[in-house]
C-alpha cells in the first residue's frame, strides 16, 4: 500500500469515529498539511463516501449521519479482540436475542481475517473453555434493552409489559434510574409507580417497553448496581445464616460478593449476615476462605461444616 493511500484510509478511520473533524486538527493528526487533507477528503467523495464539507474558517469534515460505513479495517489484535468479545458476549447471555445478528457478525469477521491471523484464531477458538455454562433463561429483547437505556439517559418514564417469577402478566410504570448486568441477566432498577418504591425487574420477563413523555428526577447518588446487588442478596432462601469471620472488614469485602449477603465489623472480626439455599454451599464457601469463623446460627450449619471437615479428611488420607 503506497503512502498516500494509506493516509487516505487513515483519514477514512478518524471519520469514522463519528462527529466533526476540523481540517487542522485532521492534519495534525495524520502529519500534513490542511491543503493535502482536503485532497484526501476529495479521494474519498470520489469512491463514493459521502464527506460532507464545512466551510468557514473553523471548517472541517464529517460523515454524513446515517451512512453505512465499509468494512472496518482491523489491526491483528484488534480482530482478536472483536472475535473474542462476540463469543464471550454469547456465551456469557450479555448479548440479546439478537444471537443470530452476533453469529452473522462473527461469521463475517471470520471469513475476511487474513489467512494467517485465521490460522491462529481458529485453535483459540476450538481450545476456549467457559468456567460457567450459558444461562438458560431467555436474553432480553433489543428493543427493550435499547428503549430502557435510553429512558434512564434522558430521565423518561416507561411503561412495561412485566411477567413476574409467578406467572402474573401486566403493566408497570418505571423510572428507570439504570441498567445492570450480573452473572448471565439484564436488570433494571427504579421507581416502580404501583409500589412507589425503587424496584429490580429482570429484563427477559419484560415483554415491551415504551418510553413515555413524563420525566423524573434519580435520587443524588443512587448506585443501581449497588441497589440491584442488595436486592439479589435478599432474595429469600431456605435458611437465614450469621457467621463472624476473624478477619478485616476491607478484606472480606474484597473477597465475597454482596450477592452473598451482608457484612458488618463487630468485635473479633466481621460477621457475615446472609440467606443459603443450601447450608452445604456454604459451609463450602466458609472452608473455601481460608479465615477462622465462628457459627452463630443456624445449628445445621454446624453439622454440615463438620460432615465437610470429615469429608476433607478422609479425601487427605
Amino acid at each position: 500500500m503506497t503512502r498516500p493511500t494509506a493516509r487516505v484510509l487513515a483519514l477514512l478511520e478518524l471519520l469514522q469515529a463519528g462527529g466533526a473533524h476540523t481540517v487542522a486538527a485532521l492534519a495534525g493528526r495524520l502529519g500534513v498539511d490542511e491543503r493535502t487533507v482536503r485532497r484526501y477528503a476529495t479521494h474519498l467523495a470520489d469512491l463514493g463516501i459521502p464527506v460532507e464539507a464545512r466551510r468557514g474558517r473553523y471548517g472541517g469534515y464529517r460523515l454524513a449521519p446515517g451512512y453505512k460505513l465499509p468494512p472496518l479495517m482491523f489491526t491483528d489484535d484488534e480482530a482478536v479482540a472483536v472475535v473474542l468479545g462476540l463469543v464471550a458476549g454469547r456465551r456469557t447471555g450479555l448479548v440479546t436475542d439478537a444471537r443470530a445478528a452476533v453469529d452473522s457478525a462473527l461469521a463475517k469477521v471470520t471469513r475476511v481475517l487474513p489467512r494467517s491471523l485465521a490460522g491462529r484464531v481458529d485453535p483459540l477458538l476450538s481450545a476456549l473453555a467457559f468456567t460457567a455454562p450459558e444461562r438458560p433463561a431467555s436474553p432480553p429483547g433489543t428493543d427493550v434493552l435499547l428503549t430502557l437505556a435510553g429512558a434512564a439517559r434522558e430521565q423518561r418514564t416507561v411503561t412495561l409489559a412485566y411477567t413476574s417469577w409467578d406467572g402474573r402478566s401486566g403493566e408497570r410504570d418505571l423510572d428507570p434510574y439504570g441498567l445492570v448486568f450480573h452473572t448471565g441477566r439484564w436488570y433494571v432498577t427504579g421507581r416502580d409507580h404501583r409500589r412507589d418504591a425503587v424496584r429490580t425487574f429482570r429484563l427477559d420477563r419484560i415483554g415491551s417497553a415504551r418510553a413515555g413523555t413524563a420525566t423524573f428526577e434519580p435520587p443524588a447518588d443512587f448506585d443501581p448496581t449497588a441497589h440491584v446487588m442488595a436486592g439479589l442478596a435478599a432474595v429469600p432462601y431456605a435458611h437465614e445464616v450469621s457467621v463472624v469471620l476473624e478477619t478485616e472488614l476491607a478484606t472480606a469485602r474484597r473477597r465475597l460478593p454482596a450477592t452473598v449477603g451482608t457484612l458488618a465489623e463487630v468485635p473479633g472480626g466481621v460477621r457475615l449476615t446472609g440467606r443459603a439455599e443450601r447450608l452445604d454451599g456454604m459451609a463450602q464457601l466458609l472452608a473455601g476462605l481460608g479465615w477462622p469463623f465462628r457459627i452463630e446460627h443456624p445449628d445445621a450449619l454446624r453439622d454440615e461444616v463438620r460432615i465437610l471437615a470429615r469429608s476433607l479428611d478422609r479425601y487427605a488420607g
